[in-house]
């Protein structure tokens, strides 16, 4: 089995045992970690803001011991991730000043797990883009050349983790928003069935069930055990995804899944695959086949630009939504002017769609799941590129208010084309850092598993990771 460490680095699994065994003090830890991000922001920028005074004083009051993840130090996406008292912007100049007065769920059980929370990171406006730029916080930039795009929407928190100032960070995915980044930074992303990982206590669920959180890390197992500290339904949660039989940690365990049905998907219409990206399923393929997999050809069940129309009719009437209410709290509409470019793009076509508009695409998103359940009964995984498209420099996936929402489809979903079929199926979903292309920045290969088996997508991200390790491949922007 792995050890998952480096001589300057530990997962969080081995960062919690060296702490319970005295060998650092939790106050060490997150010393350590503050004077990583401070080596790396500059040339990052992935904070949005910075609590080490406060987790300083956590940490030395904390004991050792107390929690699977005791010591560990931590960030959260500053986007519908609520830190008690710290600011939740939501990536928008139009919540610059707001302060959340209280935890998500999610924060709270990291908290009980014993990580110490020691900042936010950056994301795009309300999440909806595949890179990690906005008005508020500027471009955070990727630790493999810093002229290329993050990814999104949780940029801020894998350019943080890939370049080891910790072990995993939390986000949340709505289309990609884990596993783009993740395969942009050449770290490990995982989206959770629908419902397994509370929403609340704000919220019961997020763009009509596609949202989720969860962490993105270094390690499988360290994603695993995450999982075990943060799945469960919360008090009064609307769904909740199936009860495992086991941890998902001992998931990662033992010689691994032999003998799965593969099915790969290269392409998505109208878009096409780049060479580079295929040459990481080709490669994906290989070593799937090596270690006794049975891989063919697949599509899927879907058109892709009517399934966008159906999910951008939801994204814009949340975000009508979500405008209202911080126009109820502020005591006054929200000046647009003060949104991104692509919102008032939204806005202008999809912002006031009808009641009957909403149930529809709804109603769409779910007949589509029945599809994709249907295909999930002829194999056990499904493989795909995370991304269709090389990492875009800086500012190429901005648009401007002459743009319409046509032109915001191709140019994000050109890019990424396969990962929120994924959100819309709730089904669990990963993006494994398993390839470099020649310009030496990395491409994830994309797996999804049918729903409730996020454990098997567990077992065999484990089983690549044995056969082609990434643990020691660093970024030229790292804090080790």
């Amino acid at each position: 089995m792995l050890k998952h460490t480096t001589s300057d680095w530990m997962d969080g699994l081995a960062t919690a045992e060296a702490v319970q065994k005295g060998k650092v003090s939790i106050v060490e830890t997150v010393q350590a970690a503050i004077d990583r991000a401070e080596a790396v922001n500059p040339k990052l920028n992935g904070l949005s803001e910075k609590l080490y005074e406060r987790a300083l004083q956590q940490a030395a009051k904390a004991k050792p011991g107390e929690g699977v993840f005791s010591g560990v130090p931590m960030l959260i996406k500053d986007l519908f991730l609520p830190v008690q008292g710290a600011r939740m912007s939501n990536g928008s100049l139009l919540g610059a000043h707001t302060i959340a007065p209280f935890d998500a769920e999610v924060t709270t059980r990291l908290n009980k797990a014993g990580t110490i929370t020691f900042g936010t990171t950056t994301a795009p406006e309300f999440g909806t883009s595949y890179t990690t730029e906005s008005r508020l916080f500027g471009a955070t930039r990727n630790p493999w050349n810093i002229e290329h795009v993050a990814g999104g929407s949780s940029g801020g928190a894998a350019v943080m983790v890939a370049a080891r100032v910790l072990p995993f960070a939390l986000g949340n995915d709505g289309g990609g928003s884990l596993r783009v980044p993740a395969s942009a930074c050449g770290i490990f992303g995982f989206k959770p069935s629908r419902g397994l990982v509370p929403m609340g206590p704000a919220v019961g669920e997020g763009w009509a069930g596609m949202s989720t959180s969860h962490v993105m890390s270094i390690s499988v197992r360290d994603n695993a055990a995450a999982l075990d500290v943060l799945g469960g339904a919360d008090l009064g949660a609307p769904y909740a995804a199936p009860q495992q039989q086991q941890s998902f940690l001992s998931s990662t365990t033992g010689p691994g899944p032999k003998g799965l049905r593969v099915g790969v998907i290269r392409h998505m219409a109208p878009w096409t695959t780049h060479a580079d990206c295929l040459e990481a399923v080709d490669e994906t393929v290989a070593l799937l086949q090596s270690l006794g997999h049975h891989v063919e050809e697949t599509t899927l069940p879907v058109d892709a630009m009517e399934f966008l129309d159906q999910v951008f009719t939801i994204i814009g009437s949340q975000t009508t939504s979500l405008l209202r209410f911080m126009g109820h709290m502020a005591g006054q509409p929200m000046d647009h002017s003060l949104l991104e470019a692509r919102h008032r793009v939204i806005l202008r076509e999809k912002g006031n769609m009808s009641g009957a508009d909403y149930a529809d695409a709804v109603n769409y998103i779910h007949a589509f799941g029945r599809r994709m359940a249907e295909l999930m009964t002829r194999y056990d995984v499904l493989l795909n590129p995370t991304l269709a498209q090389p990492l875009p420099k800086i500012g190429t996936l901005m648009i401007d208010d002459s743009h319409t929402l046509a032109d915001l489809l191709h140019l994000f979903h050109g890019f990424s084309p396969f990962t929120a079929f994924f959100n819309a199926s709730g089904q669990p979903a990963m993006s494994v850092p398993l390839h470099w292309s020649a310009n030496g920045l990395p491409v994830g290969s994309h797996f999804a598993a049918a729903f409730g088996q996020d454990a098997l997508l567990f077992a065999l991200a484990a089983q690549l990771e044995e056969a082609r390790p990434w643990a020691d491949r660093l970024p030229p922007v790292s804090a080790i």
